[in-house]
């Protein structure tokens, strides 16, 4: 009878640590953001979980103009065998990219901070690979043996995932009108000789890109309902 309750209690767990893979705790916030204390937890346009903090004061209508500070790691990571040097510079190139190929679409790029411009000021906080979680078909009891067996002569997959902060400022006033903090799953590594790539994360980075945009848009028709006593919501 206690195996029999145990068997769902631990595919449950399991899929807990699953689903809670991209949410970021406050252990792994890095220092870079002026307050974390003020975040709380939203879904954004593309369903994933996200910290986030918006001053009452953020009016994205005074915007048409927008800086993008070059994205940086924080705290600086070391290169390794798996993560070198140059994956590290093609992950903030390929983020750049990102932010001002989205955001230029509603928001004209600029490259100095002034007034009716929203400073962007993006940092990438981890960089890491970990042991795939177990997928739905490895939670059955007689394959959990195998699957841990798997995972300890390290053939399973690994998970790339990375983390950002992010500050946006008034380009006039330079006050802080909000903040973001996410983390997010790339492409898998097959096993732990295998080098991670910029490509193993451009998914993420995009994902990010897009649903800043949208933000941007949401934030705007928002505003302007709030001017015309409609409602509307942010993503």
């Amino acid at each position: 009878m206690r195996k029999q309750v145990l068997a769902p209690v631990l595919c449950l767990s399991l899929l807990m640590v699953g689903c809670s893979q991209n949410k970021v705790s406050p252990k792994e916030y890095s220092g870079f953001l002026r307050n974390y204390d003020q975040l709380s937890e939203h879904k954004t346009a593309s369903g994933e979980s996200v910290l986030r903090w918006l001053s009452p004061k953020l009016r994205m209508e005074r915007y048409s103009q927008v800086y993008i500070a070059p994205s940086r790691f924080y705290p600086q990571p070391k290169p390794s065998t798996r993560i070198p040097e140059p994956t590290l510079k093609a992950v903030t190139t390929y983020y750049d990219a990102a932010l001002k190929r989205e955001l230029g679409k509603v928001l004209t790029l600029v490259e100095q901070p002034g007034p009716n411009t929203l400073i962007i000021r993006p940092a990438i906080t981890s960089v890491d690979a970990h042991t795939q979680s177990l997928h739905f078909y490895e939670y059955l009891p007689v394959t959990l043996v195998v699957a841990g067996v798997s995972s300890a002569v390290g053939i399973r997959d690994l998970d790339s995932v990375i983390a950002t902060e992010a500050a946006f400022l008034d380009g006039g006033s330079r006050a802080v009108v909000a903040e973001v903090v996410r983390k997010g799953t790339g492409l898998p590594l097959e096993n732990d000789d295998q080098v991670m790539s910029a490509e193993n994360l451009k998914m993420v980075l995009d994902g990010w890109a897009q649903d800043w945009r949208n933000a941007a848009v949401a934030l705007r028709q928002q505003n302007a309902a709030a001017l015309t006593g409609q409602k509307s919501t942010v993503p």
